[in-house]
Parts: C-alpha cells; sequence; structure tokens
C-alpha cells in the first residue's frame, strides 16, 4: 500500500481530475484493507460461505455506492462505463477464482491460511492493474491505432474462449518465475504457521506458502492480458478504468470463498464471456465507422450476463428431469 502515494504524480496526468480524487480514492482502499485484515480477519481461519457472501455484499455495495458519485461528479456517461467496466472485470475474474481452487488443491493449502495468500496477493493485483491500466491509457492517448490490436486481440480470445478445450490446468513446477526464486532463494520444507519466511536451520528460507503467493500473483498477469484491453475498450477515462478494475478485484477473495465448490454451476458463464469480449472487440474495430453508445454497450453486456447465469440455473435443473 505504500507504492500507492509514488503513483499520485502519474496519476494527475492522466485527465483533468486533482491529486486529492486520487488521493481520497487510495485512502478510502487502504483503510477498508486494513480493516478488513487487522479488525475482521485478526485471527487466521477458514471463511464460511455466509462470511463470503457477507464481504461479497459489502464489497459490490462499495462499488455501487461509488458507482453512484461518479456518476452524480462526472456525469452518467462516464457512470454507465463505470458499471459496464466493473460488470466485465468481475465476471473475468471467475477464470481467477477457478485458477486459485487449482493453484490451492495443488499445494494442498490450508483452508485457514487461504485468506492470507489471497489478500497479499489481491494487493499486488491491485499495484499491477494500476501499472498496466496506466500505461495503457497513456498509449491510447498518444497511439489511437492500437485500440484496433486490442480489438483484435479480444475478438480472437472470445472466438478461442468459446471453443471447447481441455479444461484449466496448473503446473507451478513450470512456471519461470517459481523456477527463478527457487534458484536464486532457499526454500524450506515446510511450515504450518502460515508465514511466508522462516528461519530454518540458521538461514532465512521462503515457506511454500510463498509459492503460492508468486503463483497467485503471476496468473494474475496473465488474466490482466484479456481484462485491460476489454476494459480500455468501455473506457478511456483512467480514473473510471482503474477505480472500476480495482473494486472487481478487491471483492475476488470474497468471490472465491462463494464460489469454491459450486463452479460447476456456472458452466454457460464462460460462452457469454466469450459473447461479450467478441461485442466489444467488434466495437472498438468499427468505431471509426460507427459509435456504439455505452448505453448500449451496458445492455448488452447485463442481458448476456442475465441470460448466462439464467441458463447455467434452468438447464442444470432441467437435465435429471429429462434422463428419469
Amino acid at each position: 500500500m505504500t507504492a500507492f502515494p509514488a503513483m499520485l504524480p502519474l496519476l494527475a496526468t492522466l485527465d483533468i481530475l486533482p491529486v486529492w480524487a486520487w488521493i481520497g480514492f487510495f485512502a478510502f482502499i487502504s483503510a477498508m484493507l486494513a480493516l478488513d485484515l487487522g479488525v475482521f480477519r485478526r485471527d487466521s481461519h477458514e471463511v464460511s460461505m455466509k462470511e463470503a457472501l457477507i464481504w461479497c455484499g459489502v464489497w459490490f455495495t462499495l462499488a455501487m455506492g461509488f458507482n453512484a458519485f461518479v456518476w452524480q461528479w462526472r456525469g452518467p456517461e462516464l457512470g454507465q462505463q463505470f458499471l459496464a467496466s466493473y460488470l466485465i472485470e468481475l465476471c473475468l475474474s471467475v477464470d481467477n477464482v477457478f485458477v486459485f481452487i487449482l493453484v490451492f488443491d495443488y499445494f494442498k493449502v490450508s483452508g485457514r491460511w487461504q485468506h492470507r495468500v489471497l489478500f497479499w496477493g489481491i494487493i499486488g493485483a491491485v499495484l499491477m492493474r494500476a501499472v498496466f491500466i496506466l500505461v495503457g491509457v497513456s498509449v491510447v492517448q498518444r497511439f489511437h491505432w492500437v485500440l484496433y490490436i486490442f480489438g483484435a486481440f479480444l475478438v480472437y480470445t472470445g472466438i478461442k474462449m468459446a471453443l471447447p478445450g481441455k479444461g484449466e490446468t496448473v503446473h507451478p513446477d513450470q512456471n519461470p518465475v517459481v523456477r527463478l526464486f527457487r534458484r536464486f532463494w532457499p526454500v524450506a520444507p515446510g511450515d504450518d504457521q502460515g508465514r511466508f519466511f522462516i528461519r530454518h536451520e540458521g538461514r532465512l528460507m521462503a515457506t511454500p506458502l510463498f509459492i503460492v503467493l508468486l503463483v497467485i500473483e503471476t496468473t494474475d498477469v496473465v488474466f490482466a492480458v484479456d481484462s485491460i484491453p476489454a476494459v480500455l475498450a468501455i473506457t478511456r477515462d483512467a480514473f473510471v478504468a482503474l477505480t472500476s478494475n480495482i473494486f472487481a478485484i478487491l471483492g475476488l477473495r470474497s468471490l472465491y470463498f462463494a464460489l469454491n465448490g459450486i463452479m460447476k454451476l456456472f458452466r454457460f458463464l464462460k460462452v457469454g464471456l466469450a459473447f461479450i469480449l467478441v461485442f466489444i472487440g467488434v466495437k472498438m474495430l468499427i468505431a471509426h465507422w460507427v459509435k456504439v453508445s455505452t448505453t448500449l454497450s451496458l445492455a448488452v453486456i447485463a442481458s448476456v450476463l442475465a441470460v448466462s447465469l439464467l441458463m447455467s440455473i434452468v438447464i442444470k435443473i432441467q437435465i435429471p428431469e429429462v434422463k428419469k
């Protein structure tokens, strides 16, 4: 969180917003994270479904409250852009949740320590996304033709996502960052206290839990390749792009604990996301000739997500009845 103030000079140069707006936002986020870890999670424990759902509601309510603030302060257009960007990033985060499940299962991470790993993983993800978005907005403002590359990439990603595949796999032993870290830093055989570093046989060593954190962080970089162009397809306002992305990421921990074990219920969500990526990719490619309003984009995104979730629920219920 100490990296936030260092970003302020760069943030202030990207649009007409005053520095106090950025300071206020990051101060609020820092306070919420400190409250989460220092008060509500002081004692490490396995997060229950009820607790996860409550925190999902808290982060969603905060995001919608901030959306209302943006809508009132900067107008309906940017308010709609915030909402559309938030919904896209939140739904793309479902893929992150699935990978988190695989990573924790691979390393046999106790449910008691999963929140700790995700907390610091999300902190790193927020900082990396901030850099990616700010750089992306800056590049788009200087080189408009980059939007066509982003658009083509989103169309390709959407089509690839819609095609049947072999499913998600995780190979932490092949992660280049993990392999590089192991080469230069000793890793302890184990630790049951939830620490990232310990002294073992007189040496400061990383624990397997820190390796899990590295995997989580590097995985988010991969997912950012999809989500950042998707957000920039909706808005080129640095404040809206960054704040909507951060709110979605901050709710990711609670989303993981809420969805863990019921991920298969969302069988059609990936198809819906694939359609949305293709839609916004085409929107970027034809922007020079046809302008698709933010209102229409938001309506398409919300409708596709609603239909995808509804189909996941209805079809799952009907299949057993047909078999009978």
